[in-house]
């Protein structure tokens, strides 16, 4: 054998070493996990132990656990490594704890042990990591969701839940999910969002952010709409900070996840039914309830049924100023969305009569949209002009000019234009004392479409 046929075949052997090295370092770690969970059992879920006592359980365990196994043998640092690497996994969320840590992390979606998936940047990308098995990812959902009080099991294998920093968490386990479990988790920033970081990062121009906070101030009914994860919930926010700090403001949602600022805020979230099926409060009860907390305005996180019927009854009875949002494709989808849910209700409306109340109650349609480049973006600001016939009539106010083009690095170059028009609640808002200055819809030229 010529000298580099035996190189290459020390190095083959190496690879080979390597590689079952590290099959039995994964070997050991599950057996520690498992040990270390069957030994502690309940007190891990200990609300009476303090984190720095439940810690140093986990860590006497670990060295107890590790001490009994001979198999692999493992140098200091490579010993200290594996007992930090099993106690975040024991005593956090497992293989996902660094995303949810990551700020440029904004989701985290596992799709089985085996398959773990992040928006990075507003760009999916297929990670690296996976969980040892079904039943290690099923003990971190039942983790996450115990922190809530709630549970998960066979009799209730889907639930909605948030972590300690507010991230929506939801999850779906056997027998649903096949091949699952499945848990996806959006997370909010630690540090939300204002009005000028959006108008900074291009979500919409620092012209539709005045609009936009004089329309609130001067109690405009807006709808905020557009597609899952395209940040409804984000403008929410931030139009909800642009309620004055005098008037009281009570929030309704399905999860808590809105943060408000102002000094008079109640907030109110949905409750689903226990194990026998009863008890459940429903986003339609707490509107209801909500019409006798003397609001001056009411916030509701989502719309997504019969509530729409109560919210437009609420926006045409003296509750001006309220804010929602609804999944839909366009602001004329969203009108036809709202038809369709106050048909829910279970309510026998005409059509016409529908048609007339949206159009009394919803003022401005706020449409954002994720885009290809992975930003997410304001495309369209519609006033809801009234009716013609058995129509609605709407007008664009300010339209994202897509003709502008993209960047070499594939994002678009364009940004959110007024298209010169005034609204025609411009005088009732001038009634007010808040005026609309003609500089906020100054047109620009659109770029035409190459």
């Amino acid at each position: 054998m010529s000298l580099a046929d035996r190189v290459k075949a020390a190095k083959a052997a190496d690879v080979t070493t390597d590689v079952q090295r590290d099959g039995m370092r994964q070997d050991l770690r599950r057996k520690l996990h498992y040990k270390v969970v069957e030994g502690l059992g309940p007190s891990l879920y200990d609300r009476q132990m303090t984190d720095a006592e439940l810690k140093l359980r986990v860590m006497e365990m670990l060295e107890w656990a590790l001490d009994q196994e001979e198999s692999v043998p493992l140098s200091r640092a490579d010993r200290l490594t594996l007992l930090q690497e099993i106690a975040d996994d024991v005593l956090g969320y497992g293989p996902i704890d660094p995303y949810l840590s990551n700020d440029d992390v904004s989701e985290v979606m596992v799709n089985g042990p085996h398959s773990v998936w992040i928006e990075h940047e507003g760009r999916l990308q297929k990670t690296s990591t996976r969980f040892v098995d079904a039943t290690h990812l099923e003990r971190i959902i039942e983790k996450i969701v115990g922190q809530v009080g709630r549970r998960i099991d066979e009799s209730t294998p889907m639930v909605d839940a948030r972590l300690p920093d507010g991230s929506r968490v939801n999850a779906i386990i056997h027998p649903l999910a096949i091949g699952g479990p499945y848990l996806t988790i959006r997370k909010f920033a630690a540090d939300p969002f204002t009005a000028v970081d959006l108008a900074d990062n291009g979500t919409y121009s620092r012209a539709a952010m005045d609009f936009m906070q004089r329309t609130v101030e001067g109690r405009m009914n807006v709808i905020v709409s557009g597609a899952t994860g395209s940040g409804k919930t984000t403008m929410l926010n931030v139009l909800s900070s642009f309620i004055p700090d005098e008037e009281r403001i009570v929030t309704i949602e399905d999860a808590a996840e809105l943060r408000l600022n102002q000094y008079h805020v109640v907030s109110l979230e949905a409750r689903p039914p226990n194990l026998e099926g009863k008890g459940a409060v429903s986003i339609r009860d707490l509107v209801k309830n909500s019409l006798r907390m003397r609001p001056d305005r009411i916030v509701v996180g989502e719309a997504r049924g019969g509530e729409a019927l109560d919210m437009l009854q609420a926006m045409n009875t003296g509750h001006d100023g309220s804010l929602t949002t609804i999944h839909s494709n366009s602001p004329r989808d969203t009108l036809a969305r709202i038809e369709t849910m106050v048909l829910m209700s279970g309510m026998d409306l005409p059509v016409r009569a529908i048609r007339e109340q949206i159009a009394s109650a919803v003022d401005v349609i706020v449409h954002l949209h994720r885009l290809r480049d992975g930003t997410r973006r304001v495309t369209h600001i519609t006033e809801v002009v009234g009716m013609e016939g058995e129509v609605i009539t709407t007008q664009d106010l300010f339209l994202f000019d897509f003709g502008m083009g993209i960047d070499p690095d594939g994002r678009y170059k364009g940004h959110l234009k007024s298209s010169g028009i005034r609204p025609s609640f411009s005088e009732h808002l001038q009634n007010l004392g808040i005026t609309l200055p003609a500089e906020l819809f100054e047109p620009e030229p659109f770029e035409r479409r190459r």
